[in-house]
């Protein structure tokens, strides 16, 4: 277990370059890392709805949030990218998100 404030390599920065998605395990919890429009996003793998991976998940842009969103692939859960904030049903409750940074080419996220 990572101790507080600690940053975690989660891998190289040309995986979301080229519109991957990074996964990994940070401190007890597995969190997704995606880029869009430039901007990279770090969230917890896990639908609030139905608490399943959001694995296959589309980043998107959308109008009523800056940042974009990411879309549960099964019940079409709508969630911010910056905040977590749960934007349409089913699910109610927010993901949760962490800082992310990249350094010497490579992708971190901060522990909680």
């Amino acid at each position: 277990m990572s101790g507080p404030s600690a940053w975690i390599d989660v891998g190289a920065a040309s995986t979301l370059a080229s519109g991957g998605r990074l996964d990994a395990e940070v401190d007890g919890f597995y969190v997704a890392v995606v880029e869009l429009n430039g901007v990279r996003h770090a969230f917890e793998d896990r639908c609030t709805h139905d608490g399943e991976s959001l694995a296959g998940a589309d980043v998107e842009p959308d109008a009523a949030t800056p940042c974009g969103v990411v879309v549960c692939p099964r019940h079409g859960a709508k969630f911010c990218l910056r905040t977590g904030h749960a934007l349409t049903p089913p699910a109610y409750e927010p993901l949760k998100i962490f800082e992310v940074r990249e350094r010497a080419g490579r992708i971190e996220v901060l522990a909680p």
